[in-house]
């Protein structure tokens, strides 16, 4: 196969529509509009959701459920990726820098260690939250957990 054989699909390409061009077109008079109506009119903008008239499906549907306002979204980090982290980089202090440089969070997001895992390492881990059990298996395997 080469850049100069290759051409589109059969029947893929079709001759565009030349509307409202005079009576040579074989469109002219209402150029495939139809008679009177919205649609005919310019400037005409079907409204998000119109079904014709129906009542549409996001007014048919019951409102349900909210978003609380207040919610603090963490992005999660387990203990085995901080010791796969610490193992692999030869870390004894983790904090957000070191996260953001090994591509396992952006730098607009607030981090939150979980207990997953298992963490042999004596690490430093500087982050936003922990949980419980993350802070336990941190303090049992000789580092220190803070919070920023």
């Amino acid at each position: 196969m080469n850049l100069h054989t290759l051409k589109p699909a059969e029947g893929s390409l079709g001759s565009s529509k030349r509307v409202g061009r005079g009576q040579g077109s074989g469109r002219s008079g209402t150029s495939t509009r139809g008679h009177k109506g919205a649609q005919s009119r310019s400037g005409y903008s079907r409204k998000k959701g119109f079904e014709g008239g129906q009542m549409p499906l996001q007014r048919r549907i019951p409102k349900f459920g909210f978003k609380n306002i207040n919610r603090v979204e963490y992005k999660s980090l387990n203990l085995d990726t901080l010791q796969s982290l610490a193992e692999n980089h030869n870390l004894n202090a983790i904090d957000i820098d070191t996260l953001i440089a090994h591509g396992l969070v952006s730098k607009r997001d607030l981090v939150k260690v979980l207990g997953r895992g298992e963490l042999k390492a004596k690490v430093t881990v500087k982050v936003h939250a922990f949980s419980q059990s993350a802070i336990k298996a941190i303090e049992a395997a000789g580092g220190t957990a803070e919070k920023i």
